[in-house]
């Protein structure tokens, strides 16, 4: 029979607490029926309050509890040399009222950024020259301009982030999305390289 097995951890997963974390939910297996089988139940890692919201394993680790099961395996390793594993706990109730603050405080936050920065560049003036370049006529307020210039302002915010409410107009990204995306990454980098340095310190503790 043959003993090959290939193994890719995944880059993150999320648990419960006090969950049993197996091989077989933090790697995928490719080997085979009867040895995968007896791969997937080994348990890693007992989840505890201690470890709090994130643990990462290693694929030593991985290596290692496998090998005590059966060390004639022939372990090829594929991919991510570590998976983040993610805690869930109980999720907060919703508070309307919480929530009306926080969207009343970005509403107005946004707006008070919008009009500061139309007062910084003179808005107002440079639609009253283009309104009398284009009419001939002097207007203290051009609304002709100012109108279709406020629902532009929003139909481009929309279009920028690609949202109506929760409706996504594409299928393409938003900036945001991206920048969120790109945060996670150094986040879940940081967690790693965090989690070796602890590692090591308490390997030169032992």
């Amino acid at each position: 029979m043959d003993n090959t097995v290939y193994i890719r951890l995944r880059h993150k997963i999320q648990a419960k607490p006090n969950q049993q974390i197996k091989v077989g939910d933090i790697a995928q297996i490719v080997a085979n029926e009867q040895i995968a089988n007896e791969i997937k139940p080994i348990i890693l890692h007992q989840l505890n309050m201690a470890d709090q919201s994130i643990v990462v394993i290693d694929l030593i680790h991985v290596v290692k509890e496998i090998r005590k099961v059966n060390s004639h395996f022939d372990i090829e390793t594929i991919g991510p040399s570590q998976t983040i594993v993610e805690v869930l706990y109980k999720k907060r109730k919703f508070r309307p009222a919480l929530f009306f603050g926080v969207w009343l405080l970005l509403f107005f936050g946004a707006s008070l950024t919008i009009m500061n920065f139309h007062e910084d560049v003179s808005m107002r003036e440079v639609h009253q020259r283009l309104f009398k370049s284009i009419t001939g006529l002097a207007d203290d307020h051009p609304l002709l301009l100012q109108i279709p210039y406020s629902i532009g302002l929003g139909l481009g915010m929309i279009l920028f982030f690609n949202h109506v409410f929760r409706k996504r107009l594409n299928e393409e990204p938003s900036p945001l999305e991206v920048e969120m995306f790109n945060y996670q990454q150094d986040l879940d980098h940081y967690v790693i390289m965090h989690e070796n340095k602890e590692s090591i310190k308490k390997i030169n503790d032992d």
